[in-house]
């Protein structure tokens, strides 16, 4: 298992044993199976982006909690080098380039989604609003049945409490950022 999952793994562990929680009552409040859980615990599955929503929003903690372990002041990010989360049925790679801060209260992401590809989100309850500006290529949103087509140049914010799917219906890749600001 790649050294990415094993570090969600161990975080997801440690977020659970702070919270007192057993594995039972986690999958209860995440929706995800204890086997799943506790695969992902030990290091033997990679995670997807949905489950790793699932978790984030079950046990109200943010999205780059799960996936980070730099706590540092200062920093300077080489994005080139941040190993990403990939969705591997959809083509999306998630980037995490400033993780949660309780301070700032939100997630800063890369986004790539390949061509003629979609990642259907779930609604999460945590998060207030989120914010989308797309660098390269073409994002389609579909946020509550509405479908919105954000260009290269252009701007896009939502209520992340809601269901959503982001797709790339052109034939080269899409790049955004994407800001997710918690309540």
């Amino acid at each position: 298992m790649d050294s990415i999952s094993k570090d969600i793994g161990e975080k997801l562990k440690s977020i659970r044993k702070e919270m007192n929680m057993s594995l039972d009552t986690a999958a209860k409040l995440t929706g995800v199976s204890k086997a799943m859980l506790g695969q992902i615990e030990r290091g033997e599955s990679a995670p997807t982006v949905l489950t790793l929503w699932k978790i984030s929003t079950g046990l109200k903690v943010s999205f780059s909690h799960l996936i980070s372990s730099s706590n540092a002041e200062s920093t300077v990010v080489n994005i080139d080098e941040i190993e990403p989360i990939q969705e591997s049925e959809d083509g999306m790679y998630l980037y995490n380039i400033f993780p949660f801060d309780p301070v700032s209260g939100f997630d800063y992401y890369k986004i790539i989604i390949e061509p003629n590809s979609k990642h259907n989100s779930i609604p999460h309850t945590n998060v207030e609003k989120e914010y989308i500006v797309v660098l390269e290529g073409v994002l389609e949103m579909t946020v509550n049945d509405n479908v919105f087509t954000i260009r290269e140049g252009q701007a896009f914010s939502f209520n992340g409490n809601t269901s959503h799917c982001y797709a790339n219906p052109s034939g080269e890749k899409t790049v955004f950022h994407n800001i997710l600001k918690y309540k």
